[in-house]
């Protein structure tokens, strides 16, 4: 991303790290012949690596080794690297001194991970507006979820969960999301905190699509658990976090049973550890821990409060100009004053949601995704299907049917995001308005989505097995 013009001294921002992405100019084929540079806006589902995360690791990777025992000097670097990592997430998330910081897989392994080291007969609270990851944990843990419906403002969502922790004060857990990844609408996290612990509560919070994109400090947020996933936060190298309170996580059953969680073992008894290890059994990402954090390291040195700012300056450029192309829907839950990240969800008119993203990829080389983005009731609603509507999806699925799920095209802004990309974006989906797609598509009987036919792109000739029947 271009530095915006600001009053900071000329020194710091000459020291700032330049961020760039690992494929920023890859070259990619066009059905109607020729190839263009990507355009890639869907780093709402998953980001490039940083090119500092990857020289980091190729400086790191000849000293990879076992972590946690190992006498060598290439384990005792991998261990120090990897509670090094540990260690810049916590100041990254700002966590307390005292917080446990546990590397999972991503913010999905981080909130089921949670979910199983809840109290007996715990008390759940989450919005039905939330990421499948923050909704549907809950189901499996030890007590019960109750769910609050869609707030039409951030205050409304405050006021809906004091209502509600009102009546049920004996609620333990609130799970909330930090940021929208259908709307980009940002939640109130602070006032959510000070609600949820009046009546006594704690407070997770899904942070997988704000921290990429917006300072997070958790001791001043007074959030209780935080989770996040490094594939969104450029460094897509399989590890995610989740950051808290240490009395759950040491008093429940270990997430994996396995070597590295145990003190001690005897074939009836078993000591588990404390702190992070009792849920990190089997050998760690080390190389995902040690990406995350490179990532975390870079955009500080960038400034988190500077990327916010030119982020949102884009994305508000972005809703602007995507309102005047002809025949566009464009989606939002609550008022447009409210504060986003850039993602931006629409559709097109006449368009099925994968048709449009096919024809946006195959004749433009645009990236973007397409569907119910993992969080079905909230595209439910902001489509306005009906309840009748959604039993009969419901009920053919069940029979074994794949229907067309309702859905929309989501563009959403990184750090290598410029004016010129939603230019050309917003130019690409006028000229399909206006004048169609000039290539034909059908539905790939192995996806269900929208593809040209014919294809003739070519792929690349990597040193690794493709399977494209997928």
């Amino acid at each position: 991303m271009k530095t915006a013009s600001t009053s900071h001294d000329a020194t710091q921002t000459q020291n700032r790290p330049h961020l760039e992405l690992v494929g920023d100019d890859i070259q990619v084929p066009l059905v109607q012949g020729g190839q263009r540079r990507y355009i890639n806006l869907d780093f709402a589902a998953s980001t490039p690596a940083l090119v500092e995360v990857a020289a980091k690791l190729d400086e790191f990777l000849p000293y990879y080794s076992s972590v946690h025992r190992g006498a060598g000097i290439k384990s005792q670097i991998s261990t120090s690297a990897y509670e090094g990592a540990r260690e810049t997430l916590r100041a990254f998330f700002g966590a307390l001194p005292t917080d446990t910081i546990v590397i999972t897989r991503n913010t999905t392994d981080s909130m089921n991970l949670l979910a199983s080291c809840l109290p007996v007969g715990a008390k759940v609270v989450a919005f039905t507006s939330e990421h499948h990851t923050t909704l549907l944990p809950w189901q499996r843990s030890k007590g019960s979820v109750h769910y609050l419906t869609m707030p039409k403002s951030a205050s409304q969502a405050v006021e809906q969960l004091s209502d509600y922790l009102r009546g049920q004060p004996d609620t333990t857990l609130v799970a909330v999301t930090g940021a929208s990844n259908v709307t980009g609408e940002i939640w109130p996290i602070a006032e959510l905190a000070t609600v949820a612990h009046q009546y006594g509560a704690r407070i997770v919070v899904d942070a997988a699509q704000m921290a990429p994109h917006l300072a997070i400090d958790m001791t001043a947020l007074d959030v209780d658990y935080l989770a996040a996933s490094g594939h969104k936060l450029y460094a897509p190298y399989g590890a995610g976090v989740l950051l808290g309170r240490a009395d759950w996580l040491d008093s429940a059953e270990a997430y994996l049973r396995g070597g590295g969680a145990v003190d001690f073992v005897t074939p009836t008894e078993v000591l588990w550890s404390r702190g992070a290890s009792r849920h990190e059994a089997g050998s760690p990402n080390v190389i995902g821990a040690v990406a995350m954090a490179a990532a975390c390291e870079t955009l500080a040195a960038y400034g988190m409060d500077e990327l916010a700012e030119e982020e949102i300056a884009l994305a508000d450029y972005a809703r602007r100009r995507l309102a005047d192309v002809p025949g566009i829907e464009l989606y939002r839950l609550w008022e447009p004053e409210a504060a986003r990240i850039g993602v931006v969800p629409f559709n097109l008119a006449a368009y099925d949601h994968s048709h449009l993203a096919a024809i946006l990829s195959a004749e433009f080389g645009i990236g973007v995704r397409h569907g119910c983005f993992c969080a079905h009731p909230l595209i439910l609603e902001l489509l306005n299907v009906s309840d009748e509507q959604a039993t009969s999806l419901r009920e053919e699925i069940k029979t074994g049917n794949r229907p067309r799920l309702p859905g929309a095209v989501r563009m959403s802004i990184g750090v290598s995001t410029t004016r010129d990309d939603l230019d050309y974006l917003v130019n690409s989906l006028t000229k399909i308005a206006n004048e169609g797609p000039s290539w034909t598509y059908a539905i790939d009987p192995n996806t269900g989505e929208f593809t040209p036919a014919p294809d003739p792109r070519e792929w690349p000739d990597l040193p690794i097995t493709l399977d494209r029947t997928t």
